[in-house]
């Protein structure tokens, strides 16, 4: 019990580990897939906003949504501008919930993106940690 109890000096490593996972898996699962999908992809995804009541410049809103997801992973990885990207990602999950909700696709395949949003809004308020380019 000892050990577990010692492993609260290890936060600062915890969070790096988290960035590392949750920054890869936003610049590569995510962003690079959409960004290189092109102009169709973009449009799909873009296409969420009509949930929101916005019909206009789907290729525009999921290319936004690409690029944030791509540059927004890189920018947790390496905890640079953290905050403004925990916040740019909290909201394109809060839209990638509100279209499966809103599509039909139930909250099990909304839960993904509910997930994410939870742990960066959570993010947001506990800092990228003292292994990142922000605390340099």
């Amino acid at each position: 019990m000892a050990l577990l109890s010692s492993l609260g000096k290890y936060k600062n490593t915890g969070l790096l580990l988290l960035r590392i996972g949750l920054g890869l898996s936003f610049l590569f699962l995510h962003g690079y897939p959409k960004l290189i999908g092109g102009v169709a992809t973009w449009k799909a995804v873009g296409g969420a906003m009509t949930h929101l009541g916005i019909d206009a410049y789907p290729v525009v809103w999921g290319f936004l949504a690409a690029i944030t997801e791509a540059v927004g992973g890189l920018m947790i990885l390496m905890g640079f501008l953290f905050r403004p990207a925990t916040i740019l990602l909290a909201i394109t999950m809060l839209v990638a919930s509100l279209n499966h909700l809103m599509g039909g696709d139930g909250i099990s395949v909304a839960s993904h993106a509910i997930e994410l949003m939870l742990i960066l809004i959570a993010l947001t308020f506990i800092g990228p940690g003292k292994y990142s380019v922000d605390k340099r």
